[in-house]
């Protein structure tokens, strides 16, 4: 059993529980729950910041657009975006399908909650001021620029589905060897690991937060590997982070 970070649906707060990744289980109260019963909400309260170009797959497919306008080279630092409010969802909410849209991408991402307020942090000292690790699920409309900001295509509602709990940090022994899968309709669609990182979670926190502070309660996406897979109405989406957590979300026809 793992200490974790949990939000019932209708409550304010998170609330620590127990959880047992093999059998799905959330032990609260002295009572256990199957996860899969259970009505959750995002297990985050603060900004939700992510990176692109962070996996040595993504930068290989792309390398020689990096010389061409408008920059004629690579990136020199994170290429960081956000993921506004409106956009999270919790574990089992259906995520939205856009009525003029016929596939969306999956994007797979480990999650770094922030526990306490971070600025010009040392790498060696970085892990220090993470509270946890989630799962997220960085939804967006398929596009193929980098180089301006994709609101239209990553900031819609419901495109960032996160939980199913905020794993304690210490669950977690190395966040940089964690294997990342993506089940589409039980079909295994994507594989990678955060090994493939080309900035390791404690220095993509030092490079941001020598720039920007971080606060409690943020949450970090360390990047989104290459080759994500493509869903469409109907498709059952699960993305496993291993000693993390598993998130599980349905892709439905937008209604309003």
């Amino acid at each position: 059993m793992s200490i974790a970070k949990i939000k019932f649906s209708g409550k304010q707060l998170e609330e620590e529980v127990k959880v047992d990744m093999a059998s799905g289980t959330v032990e609260h109260g002295g009572l256990s729950y199957e996860l899969k019963k259970l009505s959750l909400g995002a297990p985050i309260s603060g900004t939700i910041y992510g990176t692109l170009l962070n996996y040595s797959g993504v930068v290989e497919a792309m390398e020689s657009t990096f010389y061409e306008l408008p920059y004629n080279k690579p990136p020199q630092g994170p290429v960081l975006y956000i993921k506004p409010i409106n956009t999270v969802i919790g574990y089992g909410v259906p995520i939205p399908l856009p009525e003029d849209v016929s596939e969306l991408e999956v994007g797979a991402a480990l999650g770094v909650v922030m526990g306490k307020s971070a600025t010009r942090v040392r790498e060696d000292q970085a892990l220090d001021y993470v509270a946890g690790y989630t799962v997220v699920n960085d939804v967006s409309i398929p596009h193929s620029s980098v180089y301006r900001p994709a609101i239209k295509q990553k900031a819609r509602d419901g495109f960032c589905p996160v939980g199913p709990w905020v794993i304690d940090k210490d669950a977690v022994t190395d966040p940089n060897a964690l294997e990342i899968s993506v089940f589409v309709n039980g079909e295994l669609r994507q594989q990678n690991t955060t090994a493939n990182l080309i900035r390791p979670v404690s220095r993509l926190i030092s490079e941001i937060t020598d720039f920007m502070t971080l606060q409690s309660g943020d949450v970090l996406l360390v990047g989104v590997p290459e080759c994500a897979p493509l869903v469409k109405a109907g498709d059952h989406i699960r993305i496993e982070i291993s000693g993390v957590g598993s998130l599980e979300n349905q892709v439905v026809h937008e209604q309003y």
